[in-house]
């Protein structure tokens, strides 16, 4: 018979707590490490036990006393952490629990996660788990939050937010009686100042323009920025006489003196057109489309003008049209009738095909066919034309994926090129597929390069870096300087139709088209001539150095090309 000793079977037990003590020790280094607290809350004694907590918790704080650690919290960020204590749920169960502190270097937020026990009756006895300062990665979320809803150059709100904001103010106008009023301010002639002093002078004018903007709302009012060189401003509580009121204070405001820049100073003014809500636009898509409306009519007689938008008989009835045609684009793309014409390029000197450009098209369902003049204005006009954009990217991309013998231009509409979020989609989708990029040309309007320079810039130079060529569309119908081209590092430009059109027949656009062509070959930049018609013409074109024709002379554009047999 063995006989164990009293000590001998005491030694297992110790060996024991020491092993667990061990384990304790560990975690508690790992929470400390991690920049957490243990606690152990008896919450019916309303003691607190801690571990850690002079690590991270503000001095006066650090006592066992649960009614002085709840009377640091904020009471604005108590809600979470009561609604625990709070609780009557018979089953004990984790939780999760954000606070913040006041303390003398200012606020410190906290998360605390654990397991809550109950008792019999469900009341909250016991909390135990850790606490956890989450103050840097707050303050990151509330810098992230804010750059989501901020525009970067102006720190005023960015299209979206103040899109957000408007739908809001319609909708309690609606609901309380009362109006309220979207205006739109442009920065006039902005290509010039920016040909003048420099793009950098252009961004302090921007900056400028919307700070005396800004100075002069009142506290309800709201601005943000729109587009490059607009802003938009939200008046919401507004009679309908005090439109004109607010629209001539805020162009007196930007016109009254010269703006600082670096490059001297600037004069700047600025144009406005208005919208009253929700008498004109019932929804906020609606009065910032408005509002353009009427900005375009007070740029008509040049700068510093204003409009506002009326109401009109005849301008209902287009609406309505555009709104048709919309939902008819819409049900084409659902049911695949919007495709991909394709138009052959020749270059100008041995007559074979370069490459092609995609063109829209939709099929109606009685079979007939609509070229994009028809629609793509109503799908700009109701806010939709980034699908009709979006399915022509993806259909030009599986057609060059389907064909590695050819290269195909496609457009951006000018909506769309002013939409930063949207191009960086754009960009994305190619990298994806930057296989085919090569064989890939993107086309922008003249007009929209022009007005959202900047992001233009951006967007032309990922797409360079992907192997994308880029041109410029109907160059001529705007006033881009090839200063603009230079700085854009385009490749090429197609000539607007309306020069090319019966060429041989205008010695007025001889001379013009005859300029245009030596001076993009001064900056290394291609030519494309558009609507060419006639040998005559093409001949004309070639004797002047165009380098490629794009017409029904050399192609019609057809949705079943013959290298597609």
């Amino acid at each position: 018979m063995v006989v164990v000793s009293k000590v001998a079977l005491q030694k297992p037990n110790q060996v024991v707590q020491l092993s667990t003590l061990e384990n304790e020790l560990r975690l508690l280094m790992a929470a400390q490490a991690a920049g957490c607290a243990a606690f152990d809350w008896d919450t019916t004694a309303g003691v607190i036990h801690w571990e850690g907590a002079t690590d991270i918790l503000p001095q006066h704080l650090d006592s066992a006393v649960a009614r002085n650690f709840l009377d640091g919290i904020m009471p604005e960020r108590r809600g979470e952490l009561q609604a625990v204590l709070d609780s009557r749920d018979g089953a004990s169960a984790s939780f999760v629990a954000d606070i913040e502190i006041a303390s003398a270097l200012g606020a410190v937020n906290f998360t605390l996660s654990g397991v809550r026990t109950p008792d019999a009756g469900g009341r909250t006895v016991r909390l135990v788990g850790l606490m956890r300062d989450t103050t840097e990665r707050s303050r990151e979320v509330r810098r992230l939050s804010y750059l989501a809803t901020r525009d970067e150059l102006t720190g005023h709100l960015n299209r979206n937010a103040l899109r957000e904001e408007l739908s809001q103010a319609i909708e309690s106008a609606k609901a309380e009686n009362r109006n309220c009023a979207f205006l739109v301010a442009s920065v006039d002639r902005l290509a010039m100042i920016n040909d003048s002093f420099g793009f950098d002078a252009g961004d302090e004018v921007i900056l400028g323009v919307g700070e005396r903007l800004a100075r002069t709302l009142r506290g309800s009012d709201v601005i943000g920025r729109t587009a490059g060189n607009k802003f938009g401003v939200l008046l919401k509580n507004c009679r309908e006489h005090e439109i004109a009121i607010v629209a001539t204070r805020l162009r007196a405001a930007v016109r009254a003196s010269g703006i600082e820049s670096r490059s001297g100073l600037v004069a700047a003014t600025c144009s406005v057109g208005a919208v009253w809500l929700p008498q004109a636009a019932s929804t906020s898509q609606e009065a910032m489309l408005r509002a353009e409306q009427a900005l375009d009519k007070a740029r008509a007689n040049g700068r510093d003008g204003f409009a506002a938008y009326q109401l009109s008989p005849q301008r209902e009835t287009a609406r309505l049209r555009q709104m048709q045609i919309a939902d008819e684009v819409v049900l084409a793309l659902k049911e695949n009738r919007l495709k991909l014409a394709y138009q052959p390029i020749v270059a100008a000197r041995s007559r074979k095909v370069s490459h092609y450009e995609c063109l829209l098209r939709m099929i109606k369902p009685d079979g007939s066919i609509l070229a994009a003049g028809h629609f793509v204005p109503a799908t700009e006009q109701m806010g939709i034309v980034h699908l009709v954009d979006r399915f022509a990217l993806e259909a030009a991309i599986a057609t060059l994926k389907a064909h590695a013998d050819i290269s195909l231009a496609v457009n951006v509409s000018g909506t769309a090129a002013s939409d930063p979020a949207w191009l960086q989609e754009f960009v994305d989708y190619i990298r994806a597929e930057k296989a085919v990029a090569p064989r890939l040309i993107v086309e922008l309007t003249e007009t929209a390069a022009l007005h959202h320079f900047e992001e233009n810039a951006q967007f032309v130079s990922q797409l360079h870096e992907l192997g994308v060529r880029v041109a410029i569309d109907d160059f001529g119908a705007g006033y881009t300087s090839f200063r603009n081209l230079q700085m854009l590092h385009v490749d090429t430009v197609k000539i607007d139709g309306s020069y090319v059109k019966d060429l041989s027949q205008s010695p007025e656009n001889q001379v013009f088209v005859r300029t245009l062509v030596g001076l993009a070959r001064s900056f290394d930049i291609k030519t494309v001539a558009e609507w060419v018609g006639s040998e005559d013409d093409a001949a004309l074109l070639q004797n002047f150095g165009v380098d490629y024709f794009q017409g029904f002379f050399f192609g019609e554009p057809l949705i079943d090309p013959k290298w597609d047999k």
